[in-house]
């Protein structure tokens, strides 16, 4: 059973890599916190691809950061908010009411605590 879990593991690991990649081309998409999640999964999985992640040279300083920290940096903190922040406008331009609630409200809950995460 314990074989089972792992396997879970590792095809949700690969499926937040897949998304985090995704991310890196489309801008209304994460890229770390998917990278985050890939992590986590492949710590339960397969560490020695999650040390691959926390060493990647591009994001894995990030990555290290908040494993080490719960720190996001500064830039990364404004990136997520103005994210966040447009995402507001375009759903509501988009899809409209009550549709827009729900960045509004991600935006409300999710943009303070971002913002006050050690750096």
């Amino acid at each position: 059973m314990r074989h089972v879990g792992r396997h879970a593991w590792m095809a949700a690991g690969l499926f937040f890599v897949a998304l985090g990649t995704i991310g890196i081309f489309l801008p209304v998409m994460p890229t770390v916190v998917f990278y985050l999640l890939a992590a986590w999964c492949f710590g339960k999985s397969h560490p020695a691809w999650a040390e691959r992640l926390y060493n990647h040279p591009t994001h894995g300083h990030h990555l290290r950061a908040w494993r080490d920290r719960r720190a996001i940096s500064r830039k990364g903190k404004v990136s997520a908010i103005l994210a966040m922040s447009a995402s507001v406008p375009f759903t509501g331009f988009t899809v409209g009411w009550p549709w827009v609630l729900i960045p509004a409200g991600v935006l409300l809950v999710i943009g303070p605590w971002i913002w006050t995460r050690a750096e």
